[in-house]
């Protein structure tokens, strides 16, 4: 094969790949559900979601790796629509987001 042949052909995989890209992503849904489990350096982290809320855990013995502001602590704002709630302690650190859902949509 000549060099144009294969640049060509290329060229050809190249965009066909990038135009079934936006039809191969990951779509979820408002009402989907996960939960992931992982290790940051020493720290164990847990993440999970129910639809609209969120959920993060995590856990450092000896507070060793913790990247949080020291010291014990809560705080609680609003986000976009959605109720944050934070605890730290030394080892430890909890987000929880609660979002509020515009149910209006469901009526029509």
């Amino acid at each position: 094969m000549t060099v144009n042949t294969v640049l060509g052909l290329s060229m050809v995989v190249a965009m066909s790949c990038g135009l079934l890209a936006p039809a191969l992503a990951d779509h979820r849904d408002d009402d989907d559900e996960w939960e992931e489990e992982f290790r940051d350096g020493p720290c164990k982290v847990k993440r999970e979601s129910d639809g609209d809320d969120y959920k993060e855990e995590i856990k450092c013995p000896n507070g060793r790796g913790a990247h949080w502001r020291r010291g014990e602590w809560k705080d609680e704002y609003w986000d976009r629509g959605c109720k944050v709630k934070i605890e730290a302690k030394y080892d430890e650190f909890k987000k929880e987001v609660k979002c509020e859902r515009d149910n209006d949509d469901d009526d029509d």
